[in-house]
């Protein structure tokens, strides 16, 4: 064992083995002299086997997602019909961001982590988490189900409202009656992840995009001769569906059980889910999908395909993004629950290694796609219905993307630091909501002159204004985390960055082949980041290398000394 840097013992984690386990489960642990006698908090072993599973599902999921992606381009294209589509496939983007990635997770995590550390306290009479589930699941299930009705019969104002110049709006009007069930379903879905992640189980949460994306491809093959773009959207809500039934039986069992036994607790006695902690959540997760409103708004006037040339863009930018977020969304609880134990500390040193691990992970996925654009998209997208200039164009657009991908990823990081204590606060949503009317005001006077590329820029430039308050209001408004320190070490990856992602576009422009140019562009651009890490030691690179050649050197030693 080894004491990690926030205040944990590290042991060995084990999976859960009981029948039908859905996880891993935390060791037993101590945290230092400070925090003796609480709860224990999860090992560091813990937190990286919990990553790597959320990671892994999370990369199945993706590349499901390009496959959907890659199944709706070959069978429809970048035309009128996927524009209709992609306008109908803004209520599940909202509808996730608010239900699933962000809104409700930022109030359920730390109401469920509060209600968990009174169990571990003593209080079980009533049981603290059956009393939050019997309190908050049949009001927040009413309301899902009042708005998705209200969806599906104003469907036609809800097209004219998301793109006004769109050419067909009834076809857009048929996949919206269809996408606007998720509402209900995604709602149940991202309560259902909440809950299992505040009991620190990851495995069917992490699951659900897998058989999301999976349930929409299966539907377009079968139904796109009779139904067209249509089964795309009824894909989406078989899907939601699908993720409530992969979550369901293993909350049953988390809620079902008998609590442990108590122990000590000094935290706070939590906080019920009310209107002006809910508000300022949800007004946030809306502020920050409204970005996506604004593109297809503007892009509802350019030509046709110009919507699913953002789209497309869009989806394989974040794919750097969402890997590099697992992190946080693993140890979200870890932090809510150091919160409510009165832990501070050990949730300021989280807060700032998971920003810095974030910002290490994504700016090397957004080297290699500044570097290798064109070739992703043809390798990914170019065939069938999906033209040579449609590549060009998506390839275009995503670079733009790409610069702001920082923004994106500390934008969802950091908000989950405002958010974890699990009290009202607006901030973050006063922010978003400037970074929105940046972006829209940049969007009215770019699009004009570079199309898809000024809304693409307009996006970059908003969301990087929004990360730039947050991180700049952290230290006041949340944990007392050292801003000035984390801006020092956040510089040190993106020098790294800009470095490799030059060096990867001088290595690929030689190759004619796709193939070769991008695992030439990757090749340089991985080497390259990784050499210049190690420079500037930024995440602690070369402790952690140290960590690394010491540890592969004791697993050989062991091996040789077993063998005598």
């Amino acid at each position: 064992m080894r004491p990690t840097a926030d205040g944990t013992t590290v042991t060995a984690a084990t999976a859960d083995s009981a029948p039908g386990g859905d996880g891993v489960r935390p060791a037993e642990g101590r945290e230092g002299s400070a925090t003796a006698g609480r709860a224990d908090a999860p090992s560091g072993g813990f937190l990286a086997r919990a990553t790597f599973v959320s990671a892994a599902l999370s990369v199945a999921g993706a590349l499901l997602g390009l496959g959907r992606d890659q199944t709706l381009a070959h069978l429809f294209g970048a035309g009128v019909a996927t524009d209709a589509f992609l306008v109908a496939w803004t209520l599940p983007e909202l509808a996730s961001t608010l239900l699933i990635e962000d809104g409700m997770a930022f109030v359920l995590v730390p109401a469920f982590s509060a209600a968990l550390a009174r169990r571990a306290g003593g209080s079980t009479s009533p049981d603290p988490v059956r009393a939050l589930v019997a309190a908050s699941l049949p009001r927040l299930c009413l309301a899902f189900a009042v708005v998705a009705a209200l969806l599906v019969a104003g469907a036609p104002l809800v097209v004219r409202i998301l793109a006004p110049g769109l050419p067909h709006p009834s076809l857009a009007v048929d996949c919206t009656r269809l996408t606007a069930t998720c509402v209900l379903s995604f709602g149940l879905a991202g309560y259902c992840g909440a809950a299992l992640r505040a009991h620190r189980r990851y495995l069917a949460p992490a699951a659900i995009y897998v058989t999301y994306n999976a349930a929409i491809i299966a539907t377009m093959f079968f139904l796109s001769e009779r139904w067209g773009v249509r089964s795309a959207a009824l894909g989406v809500a078989l899907g939601g569906c699908l993720m409530v039934a992969v979550q369901a039986p293993s909350l049953w069992r988390r809620i079902s059980q008998r609590p442990d036994e108590p122990t000590a607790y000094g935290g706070d006695e939590g906080r019920p889910l009310t209107f002006a902690l809910v508000c300022p959540v949800l007004l946030f997760a809306l502020c920050r999908q409204s970005q996506v409103l604004i593109e297809r708004y503007f892009a509802s006037g350019l030509p046709a395909g110009a919507i699913s040339h953002l789209n497309y863009a869009q989806k394989i930018g974040q794919l750097p993004m969402s890997l590099a977020l697992m992190l946080c969304i693993v140890t979200f609880p870890v932090v809510a629950r150091a919160i409510a134990e009165g832990d501070t500390r050990r949730a300021r040193d989280r807060i700032e290694r998971d920003l810095v691990m974030v910002t290490c992970i994504v700016l090397l996925g957004a080297a290699v796609i500044t570097a290798c654009a064109p070739q992703i998209v043809q390798l990914l997208f170019q065939r069938g219905a999906f033209t040579a200039e449609d590549a060009a164009a998506t390839a275009a657009v995503m670079r733009v993307y790409t610069l702001g991908l920082l923004g994106h990823t500390l934008v969802g990081a950091l908000v989950r630091a405002y958010f974890s204590a699990g009290r009202a606060t607006w901030y973050p949503t006063g922010v978003m909501a400037l970074g929105m009317t940046a972006t829209a005001v940049i969007g009215a006077f770019t699009v004009g002159r570079w199309g898809a590329c000024g809304i693409a820029a307009a996006n970059m430039a908003g969301i990087t204004l929004t990360a730039a308050l947050l991180l700049r209001g952290l230290g006041r408004h949340t944990v007392a985390v050292r801003v000035r320190r984390i801006v020092t070490e956040l510089a040190k990856p993106l020098r790294a960055a800009v470095g490799a992602a030059g060096v990867g576009l001088l290595c690929a422009q030689p190759f004619t082949s796709p193939s070769d140019a991008l695992a030439a562009g990757c090749l340089s651009v991985t080497t390259v980041y990784l050499l210049l890490a190690w420079v500037l030691d930024a995440a602690g690179a070369r402790s952690l290398g140290l960590a690394a050649f010491l540890t592969v050197r004791w697993s050989f030693t062991r091996k040789n000394d077993h063998g005598r």
